[in-house]
């Protein structure tokens, strides 16, 4: 009999143990942070340049829309692999006279450009390659990013020459000759356009 008590005195303390430590693992595992992108915290700008002086004109797209939203452990995973679609009806650079010329004598003379579609793929700590789909061309081009903490910024700069739109940056041309005239009387649409992303990253 004192050997049968012993046995299940013993048993009722490994089972305890292993129900303690059960819920230990689960206490841990409910404190882990995950990680994810956010539309309504993320901000694609882009400056594009006129004049020989290349001053730079700026505007942005107010709707960024993401298609593969994931939790991740790290800023990093979360970002990494980010697909994006961004409506062109969503361009503001703060003028509507350059809004409906962008729109109409730009990107409305490229080919099946409703949307820029594309991915964000990090290569290295700093750096990260942007793939964009526009005038129905898929090109990339090289970015540098930081991270600090929830917020990732994102810098680099493109030519949209790239993406074959001679004809649409000869068009936008036409329509802003005089106003991209500099000082030496010359006027000029540069094909480089910088974009900066910047995105705060929710934790769930």
């Amino acid at each position: 009999m004192k050997k049968i008590a012993l046995i299940t005195i013993l048993a009722l303390i490994s089972i305890t143990t292993i129900s303690c430590k059960n819920d230990k693992k689960n206490e841990v595992n409910s404190t882990e942070k995950f990680y994810s992108v956010e539309p309504r915290t993320t901000k694609v700008s882009f400056t594009a340049y006129k004049t020989t002086e290349k001053i730079g004109v700026g505007g942005q797209f107010t709707k960024v829309n993401f298609t593969n939203i994931k939790k991740s452990l790290t800023p990093r995973e979360a970002l990494n692999g980010t697909e994006f679609s961004i409506p062109i009806s969503s361009l503001f650079t703060n003028n509507e006279d350059r809004d409906s010329k962008l729109m109409n004598l730009f990107f409305g003379v490229m080919d099946n450009t409703e949307f820029l579609s594309g991915n964000i793929e990090l290569t290295s700590d700093t750096e990260a390659t942007a793939t964009i789909k526009m005038n129905n061309i898929t090109e990339s081009f090289p970015m540098k990013y930081t991270l600090n903490g929830q917020m990732a910024s994102f810098s680099g700069v493109l030519n949209v020459e790239d993406w074959n739109a001679q004809k649409a940056l000869e068009s936008l041309n036409i329509a802003c000759f005089e106003l991209h005239k500099g000082a030496d009387g010359v006027s000029k649409t540069w094909s480089e356009v910088k974009v900066d992303i910047v995105t705060y990253l929710k934790i769930q």
